[in-house]
């Protein structure tokens, strides 16, 4: 019992301290890449909309307005079967706009996936954007994007996305922190050579790469996979901005974990060939320490706590671990009840989303063990 404890323990260190320290390290080995410089490529921004009438036109007005050459952008909405005032309002502020902006509806529903498979022939740019209906970038961040395609090996490019207060403000606590983590994984991976993992709000890749996926498949995961298996860069670009309003409870924020995740683990699972390590080496080590354990660390986690209550007559220092194991969950619960709070403190709105996390994963892992898929996207709140 005590080896299962100490060897739970020691695997959620590794997941999310020690493989980061392992990569920091071997990063520290890789020879800076040339910095390239070329012009602005054209670019097709593509938004996927399900009834998101209260946020469409918001975000239009955002990309309309980016810092970018007019006569090198175009925004494209495909509508999935929307039954609000979606279309509407896309069609309404196309009339008025200074670049391109063209509706597509899907009808019947099938889902963001098909939507965007539809579009992608349609788009003229040589660049394609993917933002949801409720992302708002940074003036600067379509330039950011777009000029890291002057690298010929880059194929995809993900920004940097930060979580707002209602009034605009960053959060400060819990989800941001968690984010501040992911980004700093994503420079220390691009320095290595690929991401693992990437915003899909703020993604571009060359339209030349992109290909056509099941209306199961999560496109901002299982598209940058395939262009690494075609041998092109998947890179992170921390000046590419996205602010997006972090969402407030559990009640809205679970759901949305628990879809992506089982949409992820379908996509390692439709693309385990990465995980070969004789034949995509380190970054076959890089998807499974980063994503394959990490969605299975709800096992050492509960491990490590059903290990350490059988083992409390074993001596102090496990009372005492336990007692720290209950605390950490203690302020988990608390952050669970304070989320809508502004200002939760850090020690418990840390152990609050990592629970959280955990928790989707678990209820995700079930799903994905009883054959379930989502086949249809819907609006971040899940």
């Amino acid at each position: 019992m005590k080896l299962l404890l100490w060897a739970s323990i020691a695997l959620v260190l590794y997941i999310y301290i020690g493989y980061p320290l392992i990569i920091a390290a071997l990063s520290h080995l890789r020879r800076p890449r040339a910095v390239q410089s070329g012009g602005l490529p054209a670019v097709t921004i593509l938004i996927a909309a399900f009834n998101e009438e209260k946020d469409i036109e918001a975000t239009l007005q955002n990309k309309i307005a980016l810092d970018y050459p007019r006569d090198r952008l175009e925004i494209i909405v495909v509508s999935d079967g929307s039954t609000d005032a979606t279309d509407a309002i896309v069609e309404r502020v196309a009339a008025g706009a200074e670049v391109t902006v063209t509706l597509f509806r899907q009808e019947p529903r099938q889902g963001k996936t098909a939507g965007l498979n539809s579009v992608v022939p349609h788009a003229s740019g040589d660049i394609i954007v993917f933002s949801d209906a409720n992302s708002m970038y940074a003036a600067d961040a379509l330039r950011w994007l777009a000029g890291s395609f002057a690298d010929p090996g880059v194929g995809y490019v993900t920004g940097k996305m930060v979580y707002t207060n209602p009034d605009g403000s960053l959060v400060g606590d819990g989800c941001s922190s968690y984010m501040k983590y992911e980004n700093w994984l994503r420079g220390i991976e691009t320095r290595l050579g690929s991401v693992v993992g990437v915003d899909g709000g703020i993604d571009a890749m060359r339209k030349s790469l992109y290909e056509p996926l099941g209306a199961d498949q999560l496109p901002d995961f299982v598209q940058p996979l395939k262009v690494i298996g075609k041998g092109s860069r998947v890179i992170y670009e921390p000046r590419a901005l996205l602010m997006e309003e972090a969402l407030s409870d559990s009640g809205r924020e679970y759901p949305m974990r628990v879809r992506v995740t089982l949409r992820a683990l379908w996509a390692l699972h439709d693309m385990r060939a990465l995980l070969n390590p004789f034949r995509y080496g380190l970054f076959a080590f890089q998807l499974f320490s980063h994503k394959l354990l990490r969605y299975l660390a709800f096992v050492p986690v509960i491990l490590a706590l059903v290990a350490n209550a059988l083992l409390l007559g074993a001596g102090t220092p496990y009372v005492a671990l336990f007692c720290v194991q209950v605390l950490f969950y203690l302020l988990a619960l608390r952050g669970m009840f304070t989320a809508a709070r502004p200002g939760n403190p850090f020690y418990v709105s840390l152990p609050y989303y990592f629970t959280l996390l955990n928790l989707a994963c678990m209820h995700a892992v079930w799903r994905y063990l009883k054959g379930e898929k989502q086949l249809l996207w819907t609006p971040r709140a899940g």
